[in-house]
């Protein structure tokens, strides 16, 4: 299997999932099950089948967090000898062109991608476009509303 890129603090919130998801919600579901269980005849028993399913729901994510973790490759970006490029875990002040507004992103693995946190997959269109690329450099970067220059305002390592 791939390699799983992964920022130091995305790692760190899988961890935590998966700790909140074995200490807490494992233990609540067994017990819910065992009370189901009392209440008789299992076939017809909601609450039975709720918790069921919701116990398969919490082992599969289970299995995905340890699947992830397993395979990721953690990426501390402050510890980059970067020299100035954007890399994976940077974070890039970008400018429109055409309006003249910045926007900040941080370039994180797929599974971190939140664009209202501002950060960005590192296969979005746009990271992959700035990949490589430093300050007062300007970037192409192909969308469904034609292509649009955007030019590198700064980069950090945070």
């Amino acid at each position: 299997m791939n390699k799983v890129p992964l920022t130091i603090n995305g790692a760190n919130k899988l961890k935590e999932e998966l700790m909140q998801l074995k200490s807490v919600e494992r233990p609540k579901i067994i017990q819910a099950i065992a009370d189901a269980r009392e209440h008789g005849d299992l076939k017809e028993n909601a609450e039975y089948h709720a918790a069921k399913e919701q116990q398969g729901f919490v082992e599969g994510r289970i299995k995905e967090i340890e699947g992830k973790l397993g395979n990721a490759q953690i990426i501390d970006v402050r510890e980059l000898n970067a020299e100035g490029k954007v890399v994976f875990g940077a974070t890039v002040e970008i400018c429109d062109e055409d309006t003249g507004k910045s926007v900040t992103y941080q370039i994180v693995g797929d599974d971190e991608a939140d664009i209202k946190q501002g950060k960005i997959s590192v296969s979005a269109p746009i990271a992959r476009a700035l990949i490589g690329k430093q300050e007062e450099d300007v970037v192409e970067v192909n969308t469904p509303g034609g292509i649009k220059e955007y030019e590198i305002v700064s980069v950090s390592y945070i």
